[in-house]
């Protein structure tokens, strides 16, 4: 049987009577969580009655300030709306405090009770919505790549590999799938799997990523969209904590290092029927699947142009996206082919799935699955083809088309039709204008290589 808000707040707090405050969170734009700190007496009262934060939370920058343009901030007074809890994700914080802390996940609602329409989640329950009205429920799982680092910066202010654990020796080699290395880190790593299990977070495999520093954490498959993408964003605030306990940093920066690889989140994904069934599994057993999964694959390559600014929505986002080092740059598919944007990965057919390659490990996980979720029904619906699998190497076949430019992003997501149709032209507004406003203030930074290269010699 399931517990009623009140009773929810009643039995955490009786099983956790040393937690004496606990985290009020919400995700903006950039996937950053913010929100209050309550102490434990509060707590039934934020379940009854909801939190108040201001609407101006999903027009701040990465630095935390209002972006006045996106129409939430002093324009409308900064007003509030009221948060509610999101059930189920009220845990403890076993890395905090001595295990005095908590946290819960809030969603901003509008007027009596209806979706705000700038909160992401919203977004994305919109495009569940969607799918669940023609009968299709998809099945997600999120691979998130990050980066260890010394909390020193080396003599140039620059991030650097921390030191291991095991040797005091800075990491310098990529080490893909190293068991040493997992070893080499496995207080970090069984602390991370520990305050999972505590919070429930349903991760699955941990692995040695291919650059100094680097791991990959995977969440298990999941029907339920939201609770998948809270999933990520908790799961990034406790890697990020763990570290800090172990005297390290995490960073899910997009590229931390200009040589090395950068951070994706992969996302698989599969539909279900009304019956549970695998729309995308072939009843002949035929290793590419249905009608179905050729039309969802030529959705998210039609609009995966448009989505670059959702995929890579910072200056550093664009710096992923160099030739050599497994990121897609043009819109392909392949079976089993790690070179392409789309993936159809090899196993049993009943668990035909397309893995998404291109976005970073800094997106927003309610923006990227709802543009993944929109871009399936494009395609779904205007039963579109996405022409032959490409074989082999796809970098050496195709030249580069998805844009590197931060500026041409925005502008080919203002343009679609089908993701302002699609995520609301209220949001979108919202979003173009707070990645804009970022970029300009971005853009009057000089950097120390501008000053190495131009300051004397031009």
């Amino acid at each position: 049987m399931s517990l009623t808000p009140s009773d929810e707040a009643r039995d955490f707090l009786e099983r956790h009577p040393d937690v004496d405050s606990i985290d009020l969170l919400i995700s903006d734009l950039n996937g950053v969580l913010r929100g209050k700190r309550i102490p434990r007496d509060n707590l039934e009262k934020a379940f009854r009655d909801g939190v108040n934060l201001p609407a101006s939370v999903f027009a701040l920058d990465i630095t935390g300030n209002t972006i006045e343009e996106t129409g939430l901030g002093l324009s409308t007074g900064d007003s509030d709306r009221v948060c509610r809890p999101v059930a189920g994700t009220l845990m403890p914080t076993p890395w905090l405090r001595g295990g005095k802390q908590a946290q819960l996940l809030m969603d901003m609602r509008n007027g009596e009770d209806g979706p705000f329409f700038a909160d992401p989640r919203h977004v994305l329950t919109r495009q569940a919505e969607r799918l669940s009205a023609v009968g299709l429920t998809p099945v997600v799982a999120l691979e998130l790549e990050f980066y260890l680092i010394d909390r020193t910066r080396d003599e140039l202010g620059m991030a650097q590999p921390p030191r291991s654990p095991a040797t005091g020796e800075r990491a310098t080699e990529s080490q893909l799938y190293s068991i040493n290395e997992l070893d080499e880190y496995a207080d970090f790593l069984e602390e991370v799997q520990a305050a999972a299990q505590a919070q429930r977070l349903p991760l699955d495999t941990a692995l040695k990523e291919c650059a100094p520093g680097q791991f990959e954490i995977n969440l298990i498959h999941c029907d339920d969209v939201l609770k998948a993408c809270d999933s990520a964003v908790l799961l990034k605030r406790l890697i990020k904590g763990v570290a800090i306990r172990h005297g390290f940093e995490a960073t899910f920066m997009a590229k931390p290092y200009g040589g090395e690889a950068g951070n994706g989140m992969h996302v698989h994904m599969s539909l279900l029927d009304g019956e549970g069934h695998n729309v995308f599994s072939a009843a002949d057993e035929q290793p590419l699947g249905t009608a179905t999964l050729q039309h969802a694959i030529a959705g998210l390559m039609a609009l995966m142009p448009a989505s670059m600014a959702l995929f890579a929505p910072n200056l550093n986002s664009f710096r992923r996206f160099q030739p050599g080092l497994y990121v897609p740059m043009t819109p392909t598919w392949g079976y089993d082919n790690r070179s392409v944007a789309l993936r159809i990965p090899s196993g049993p057919n009943v668990a035909r799935r397309v893995e998404h390659r291109v976005a970073g490990a800094d997106a927003n996980p309610y923006l990227l699955l709802a543009t993944l979720l929109a871009s399936v029904n494009h395609g779904i619906h205007r039963q579109l083809s996405p022409g032959e699998a490409v074989t082999g190497n796809a970098y050496d076949q195709f030249a580069p088309t998805l844009t590197n430019s931060w500026h041409q992003a925005l502008d080919l997501l203002e343009d679609s039709e089908a993701l302002t149709e699609a995520l609301g032209p209220e949001f979108l507004h919202v979003f173009i204008a707070n990645r804009r406003a970022e970029r300009t203030a971005a853009m009057q930074t000089v950097s120390k290589l501008e000053y190495d290269w131009y300051l004397r010699h031009v």
